[in-house]
């Protein structure tokens, strides 16, 4: 009889705990991973630039994952020099001001405006608030042409 009634005990005590976990399992909230890291690759850029000369710079996003409803968006700043930057469409870019990025795959194009060292600090963020930044330093060429004798 002892044994009976211990046996019972274990079953009744694993019989709630199965009814326990059951009850935490049923939740509605599902988690949905909708933040993932990404980078930003670029090809090589020019290191000297005259006055007035543009870089192409072509830039690739790499995501670790992927949320359809992820939007990426740029920014730059220019501590160092003077210059412009705009995207392939035209659109010239204001620094500090933040713009949709127009792909994965996209171009941009620095324009010298100074013969000073110029810095550009370009930073690219998701709608989650991650943001990746690459700088880009162009000395001022002021090599000469030569000249045909």
């Amino acid at each position: 009889m002892y044994m009976r009634n211990v046996i019972y005990k274990m079953l009744t005590g694993c019989y709630m705990m199965v009814a326990l976990l059951l009850v935490g399992a049923c939740n509605d909230d599902v988690d949905i991973q909708q933040s993932y890291p990404f980078s930003i690759e670029t090809m090589p850029v020019p290191k000297k630039l005259k006055v007035g000369e543009t870089a192409e710079i072509r830039y690739q996003l790499h995501r670790d994952g992927r949320f359809e409803e992820t939007k990426y968006f740029i920014r730059y700043f220019q501590p160092d020099g003077a210059g412009t930057l705009k995207m392939s469409n035209g659109t010239v870019l204001l620094p500090n001001d933040l713009y949709p990025l127009p792909g994965e795959t996209f171009r941009l194009y620095y324009t010298s405006a100074s013969t000073d060292q110029q810095t550009v600090d370009v930073y690219f963020q998701d709608s989650f608030g991650e943001i990746q930044q690459l700088t880009f330093s162009f000395n001022n060429d002021n090599s000469k042409e030569k000249q045909e004798e």
